[in-house]
């Protein structure tokens, strides 16, 4: 996204602020642009911190924003993790529609919660198996949840991902695929097919999860692990969050280490199957696919700009060194 249109959209969002109690002398400052537009609005005054989220266009229907926050509150009712809390505007309303640089845009406002991304050092596993802890707890929640009759969510299957239909564009426009590279790839994309179809999706091994518990998502407050941004979250395999959370770094060798941790950690909670451990290194494939897809259809954001064909290339050295393993 453009600055001029960053700043526009917090200028008309900043006369708006008054809907969520907050001053208008308020300061609005801009945080990120993934999917998402987010701010972070400080009342000095009050010391009130709310980070508002202006939605993508056309990605989430409004019931499917709502179905997010109803998981979300229900998560924090039932204390299964420490996530911030949604909030009202003036008019009782959740998910407000703003007229934002000439087009309506869907704004949630959630409580700011303090915190940092986990360092990627020495550290790093200890805080994974926690993260593994939280996983199998928000696993076993989304087994026992009864989800209202107008819940929406999307599916994350193999073809939503990689295939018929993909949400995230197509994994084949990664920037500086090769047609040799593609070729390589589409095997790739096959084994992973057939992996996924013997796995099956049984509903001890597919329902509603995470989907996006990667580093930028987790915020850590001495020994606190809190979890945002539910934004991505929708039906697919459990052990999927897994890969999602080493998102951007699946190349990297302390991989096996978070594995390990987070395993440890879900262990604690509920059992791994063998089954389940075994396709761990497929999701993790099947992920990176999909973010080489996500960084050729967001070629806007700060991230696609910092990786470019570069990760493409980890893409395709990741793939090269699965097919040898399968």
């Amino acid at each position: 996204m453009a600055l001029a249109s960053i700043g526009t959209m917090r200028a008309e969002l900043g006369g708006e602020l008054s809907r969520w109690g907050i001053s208008a002398r308020a300061t609005l400052t801009f945080l990120s642009h993934s999917e998402n537009t987010t701010f972070l609005a400080h009342d000095l005054s009050s010391g009130q911190r709310l980070v508002l989220r202006v939605h993508r266009i056309g990605y989430h229907s409004p019931a499917e924003i709502h179905s997010e926050l109803s998981w979300i509150a229900a998560l924090i009712a039932d204390a299964v993790i420490v996530t911030p809390r949604p909030i009202l505007d003036r008019n009782g309303l959740l998910c407000c529609p703003l007229l934002l640089n000439g087009t309506v845009r869907q704004v949630v406002a959630f409580e700011h919660m303090s915190g940092h991304e986990p360092d990627q050092s020495a550290s790093l596993p200890t805080w994974f198996r926690e993260l593994g802890v939280l996983s199998a707890r928000l696993h076993a929640h989304s087994r026992s949840w009864k989800r209202p009759a107008a819940f929406r969510r999307k599916t994350w299957d193999f073809d939503a991902m990689l295939g018929t239909r993909p949400l995230w564009g197509d994994w084949r426009a990664g920037p500086g695929l090769r047609n040799a590279d593609r070729q390589m790839l589409q095997r790739v994309a096959d084994a992973l097919a057939r992996r996924l179809r013997a796995y099956g999706q049984d509903s001890h091994r597919f329902g509603l999860v995470h989907a996006d518990l990667r580093l930028a998502n987790l915020l850590v407050d001495a020994d606190r692990l809190g979890i945002i941004d539910f934004d991505d979250c929708g039906f697919s395999w459990f052990f999927y969050d897994f890969a999602a959370a080493v998102s951007f770094m699946e190349h990297q060798p302390i991989v096996a280490d978070l594995q390990n941790a987070w395993l440890d950690g879900y262990r604690t909670v509920a059992p791994v199957s063998k089954e389940d451990e075994a396709m761990l290194p497929i999701f993790v494939m099947l992920r990176r696919m999909l973010l080489t897809a996500w960084i050729a259809s967001h070629s806007d954001t700060d991230t696609a700009h910092r990786l470019g064909a570069e990760y493409t290339e980890g893409t395709v050295a990741m793939g090269e060194r699965l097919l040898r393993r399968l």
